[in-house]
């Protein structure tokens, strides 16, 4: 019987993955999960696998702060030394989240194997200093691979939760009726400023006979602002397979675990990258997208700015009422030149790809390619078939059973 610790600790980025990979395991496998306490991971690890707690936090803010924070770093790596010895781990598999660093930490002062996991096209701080101390570094996206020094990282994909894998039914409380349905997630981090420019590109969408469901976030005073019959908000839903794999189009952030989820549910989809995401690192996951025509960027905006709109309607339009999408099509076409000259929004999408059929890969536009398909979505749907990693559980799974024997 192998025994196995799993430091994974903050969101659904770092957890759901590390929870894929504890499920893919051999049954007869004891598997313990190490993480930081008032974190995701104390509601949604199972009792089964044993939560222990430990304080870690970042290194942020003035110097006496980060001071602190490298004392509070070497007492858990002490702490996860002990714990290491005292439960006979075998192998440490990290998906990133504050207990990471002393975790490796600890682990490399006991000589223990250590599989780390690096979701993000661009790798996190810890990934970047601490990788080359691991036996094995996996990543989600192999641009990711050049990007961490001293070591050979090898490609697997990012895990996602086994109902994305199967089919699932679309929820009876999506709005009803036969007109394409518009999948929007907020997200907990930045859910405000896309929730906003959201609800001002909506109202036409539903007159049109969109279907859409919102869902906001807990942080979104105005979530109710909206009101229609084709329209449900809701801060969260717990069947995001059903809905994505039935949805026409999806509205998302670009993380990691996001764009995997996305990718196997084959979910065309519109990537609004969280500006003040670390090193800009969803700006570099939602390009790996887009490079395979899976998907259009569009960078947070105004309300007042139409680059949401306007992308919304020339990937739905051929989906939607004739007569409402000539009409904001007229519409569209004033407004957007009164507009132009606003460069705080760029819809990286539609004006900087080219023909799907293009030997660039980066020159993949699906709103243009209309030689092969005069539907743009199902281009995306394509695209993301193309960038879905349907084992990457399974291959993280072998990697800690080879490291154990």
């Amino acid at each position: 019987m192998s025994r196995l610790l799993i430091a994974a600790s903050g969101t659904g980025g770092h957890l759901f993955p590390a929870l894929a990979v504890a499920y893919a395991l051999p049954s007869n496998w004891s598997v313990r999960w190490l993480g930081v306490p008032n974190r995701l991971e104390t509601a949604l690890v199972p009792k089964r696998f044993g939560l222990i707690t430990i304080p870690a936090g970042g290194l942020q803010g003035n110097s006496l702060r980060k001071l602190l924070q490298v004392l509070q770093l070497l007492a858990a790596s002490v702490r996860i030394r002990h714990l290491l010895k005292q439960q006979k781990i075998e192998a440490v598999f990290s998906t990133g989240g504050y207990i990471a660093a002393p975790a490796i930490i600890a682990a490399r002062c006991c000589g223990i194997p250590v599989l780390l996991h690096e979701s993000n096209a661009i790798p996190g701080r810890v990934t970047r200093l601490l990788g080359r101390f691991c036996s094995v570094v996996a990543v989600g996206l192999a641009s990711a691979t050049d990007r961490i020094p001293g070591c050979k990282p090898v490609v697997t994909g990012t895990p996602v939760r086994s109902s994305f894998l199967s089919a699932q039914p679309l929820p009876e409380w999506v709005p009803a009726g036969e007109g394409p349905l518009l999948i929007v997630i907020g997200g907990s981090q930045g859910a405000v400023g896309l929730n906003r420019m959201v609800r001002a590109a909506l109202p036409s969408l539903l007159e049109a006979g969109c279907r859409v469901v919102h869902l906001t976030g807990n942080n979104d005073p105005d979530a109710e602002q909206l009101q229609h019959t084709n329209l449900v908000t809701t801060p969260f839903s717990d069947e995001m397979p059903g809905l994505l794999q039935h949805a026409d189009l999806a509205i998302s952030r670009a993380g990691a675990g996001s764009l995997s989820e996305l990718a196997v549910c084959g979910t065309p989809t519109i990537l609004v990258p969280f500006p003040q995401a670390a090193d800009q690192h969803q700006d570099a996951n939602a390009a790996c997208a887009a490079a395979v025509a899976a998907a259009v960027i569009v960078h947070q905006h105004s309300p007042e700015h139409r680059a949401l709109g306007d992308t919304l309607w020339r990937l739905l339009g051929s989906r939607l009422k004739r007569s409402e999408v000539n009409d904001n099509q007229a519409s569209s076409t004033t407004q957007t030149n009164s507009t132009s000259n606003d460069n705080t929004a760029i819809n990286i999408g539609s004006d900087a790809l080219k023909p799907a059929m293009n030997d660039d890969p980066l020159n993949a536009d699906p709103m243009r390619d209309n030689t092969m398909y005069a539907d743009p979505l199902v281009a995306m749907h394509e695209g993301m078939k193309k960038l879905a990693v349907v084992d990457a559980d399974q291959k993280l799974a072998e990697i800690l059973e080879n490291l154990c024997r």
